[in-house]
């Protein structure tokens, strides 16, 4: 990129940054079964706060917490988004980043918003793969790795049922056939079913996972605005998590109002399906917590008429009092806009206390707070399948003294040989956390 560009976005970054506010409260006090929810804070200019991308020099890696460390699995990928592993202990990474959307950056405000996101490492061109990674000796660091399926459009979730490989694009549910132990998978797969996208596709990430008798699978599908500005129409479908009958593609709303759910997984032991949800921006650096929640069938969380419960939000017009009144207040807030994006229960025999009952989650970094808030991965303990005490630190350290983001992390997984996984889009590395 030419000097004059980034010094063009560095100035339009501060400058809408000194038309911003500033948090009152800290990220705690947005955490939590009952988080402080202040007054919103409208400004003229929204508050831009980006952690410019430069990735991590030779040698540093992020903080691991007491009794853990870390060290890179698989390093020099290409913005590596979402992670899955399969049965054989195969890692699959979904190399990805947001598809053409011309009408998404229309006018000056989008022009300036995908200046400022490039500056956070979000503007690279999508590599469109999943890309396999194998740990054939046990050490820890992937010595294998091949492109397990290309040409795909914008890909993120994967999930495997028996041969039946499922990758959610961000337009479609696509189904390949997977042999125990390949390393690729050839075709253009099969279409399941069709998920929104097209021109206007603003939050383009589209999660899967099956239920555990493979017969549905629930899908995540983000809103096409903020909150609800492009109109309710350009919303149809969106929003929400899908249930999608596996074997005729047929689907159904299973839960609406998530304004941009990203990360799912099933509570080990309740059995309920949990989502990790990114809230709305520009009411201020306090407004709102991101979340995640126990997903009940049917149920309505609130976009955009309503925040956290009940709580309504005056910039939607017209209204939909009816609705507020049915919104559920999310399970447990995680800070606002600390953008949450991976969702990972802790497995058997993973990490030690107190990290061995509870959740994983990875928060990708603000851009709408000052100070800045996420960047890093925490862990929510569980007690009889639900959060209980305040979230601690598993990885922390991405940004450096200068604010700066030297990685980023996005989704999380567990790969069954006692270490979690984080796939760091920022410093195109996958890093695994085990005991110390």
């Amino acid at each position: 990129m030419p000097k004059s560009s980034l010094a063009l976005i560095a100035l339009l970054a501060t400058s809408m940054a000194a038309c911003g506010e500033s948090a009152k409260l800290q990220v705690s006090d947005g955490t939590g079964p009952s988080p402080k929810l202040p007054a919103p804070n409208k400004t003229l200019v929204p508050t831009v706060n980006i952690a410019p991308a430069v990735g991590w020099p030779v040698g540093v890696t992020p903080k691991a917490a007491p009794g853990t460390q870390v060290k890179a699995f698989a390093e020099g990928l290409e913005h590596p988004r979402w992670l899955y592993v399969l049965p054989n202990g195969d890692v699959l990474v979904a190399e990805t980043n947001s598809p053409t959307k011309p009408d998404d950056s229309k006018g000056i405000r989008g022009w300036v918003a995908e200046k400022v996101m490039s500056r956070a490492g979000a503007g690279v061109q999508s590599p469109n793969r999943i890309t396999l990674l194998r740990d054939q000796d046990g050490d820890g660091v992937a010595e294998t790795r091949e492109t397990f399926i290309k040409n795909l459009n914008s890909p993120f979730g994967m999930t495997l049922v028996g041969q039946d490989f499922y990758v959610a694009d961000t337009d479609k549910l696509l189904r390949f056939k997977y042999q125990p132990g390949a390393t690729h998978l050839s075709g253009d797969g099969e279409t399941v079913t069709d998920l929104p996208a097209g021109s206007l596709n603003h939050h383009w990430t589209k999660n899967v996972i099956a239920s555990p008798d493979g017969k549905k699978l629930y899908v995540t599908v983000g809103s096409n605005s903020n909150v609800g500005e492009n109109g309710m129409a350009a919303e149809e479908g969106r929003a929400a998590i899908w249930e999608v009958d596996a074997a005729s593609g047929q689907k159904r709303l299973f839960a609406t109002g998530l304004r941009n759910p990203n990360g799912l997984a099933w509570e080990p032991k309740t059995g309920k399906l949990w989502t990790a949800v990114n809230e709305r921006d520009e009411i201020g650096s306090d407004l709102v917590p991101d979340y995640i929640t126990s997903v009940k069938d049917g149920g309505f969380y609130g976009w955009p008429y309503s925040y956290y419960g009940q709580h309504v939000d005056v910039r939607v017009e017209p209204g939909n009092p009816e609705l507020v009144q049915k919104a559920i207040t999310p399970d447990y807030a995680v800070g606002p806009h600390t953008a949450s994006l991976g969702l990972a229960f802790a497995q058997p025999k993973q990490l030690p206390a107190p990290f061995d009952q509870g959740v994983f989650i990875g928060q990708h970094g603000s851009w709408n707070r000052e100070p800045h808030s996420g960047y890093k991965v925490i862990f929510v303990p569980f007690e009889n399948g639900m959060p209980k005490g305040q979230p601690l630190d598993l990885l922390s350290g991405f940004l450096n003294d200068k604010g700066e983001a030297m990685g980023r992390p996005v989704g999380v997984v567990g790969d069954d040989k006692g270490g979690v996984l984080v796939a760091d889009d920022v410093g195109n590395k996958i890093w695994r956390v085990t005991r110390q």
